[in-house]
């Protein structure tokens, strides 16, 4: 008697299956209603990746220029030792320069100045040449026009302050006099 019951709680439950209750429209649309939701999910989970990609390139990105332009404003604090040192050295007259009590400081003061280029070099800092060059608004900040006959007008003729770069980026523009036509 134990099998008549599991067979009839076992056709019960063949009975109540949801294909034989719904009828085959309502299974169609609910598989279709279950592909646009699996479409749409994948679709949402490609743009979650593509996103997150895109922070994490961000990020390394901007990691990579702090790394390397972290020292940017010591070095900007730099350029003024450096400008000053070589003021110094181009004040040295050529009497003292050759006088035995001093040949050693100025030899040392000259070490020091290569020394510091040598610094700046490795560290990417590297002094911009201007005079010659025309005018670049992005490199250099003019101070004054000079009329000259003899260059073309826009050329930089001299330079007050020498101007820097740190990797790719302007650290310091040049103070330059420019060339404009003769009055």
């Amino acid at each position: 008697m134990s099998e008549d019951k599991q067979n009839i709680e076992n056709t019960e439950v063949v009975d109540e299956l949801p294909e034989d209750a719904a009828p085959a429209g309502d299974a169609a649309e609910r598989i279709a209603a279950l592909e646009n939701e699996l479409a749409t999910a994948k679709q949402e989970v490609l743009y979650a990746h593509a996103e997150t990609q895109n922070v994490r390139r961000r990020l390394e990105k901007e990691l990579a220029d702090a790394r390397a332009y972290a020292a940017t404003a010591f070095a900007r604090d730099m350029l003024s030792v450096a400008d000053n040192l070589g003021r110094a050295l181009q004040t040295i007259p050529a009497d003292l320069r050759e006088d035995e009590k001093f040949k050693g400081l100025v030899a040392g003061l000259e070490a020091t100045g290569r020394e510091l280029e040598a610094v700046f070099g490795r560290n990417g800092i590297e002094k911009l040449v201007s005079v010659g060059q025309p005018l670049d608004p992005n490199k250099h900040q003019a101070m004054m026009e000079v009329p000259s006959a003899d260059a073309e007008p826009g050329t930089v003729l001299v330079e007050m302050q020498a101007g820097y770069t740190i990797k790719d980026r302007l650290l310091r523009p040049a103070l330059v006099s420019v060339a404009k036509k003769p009055d």
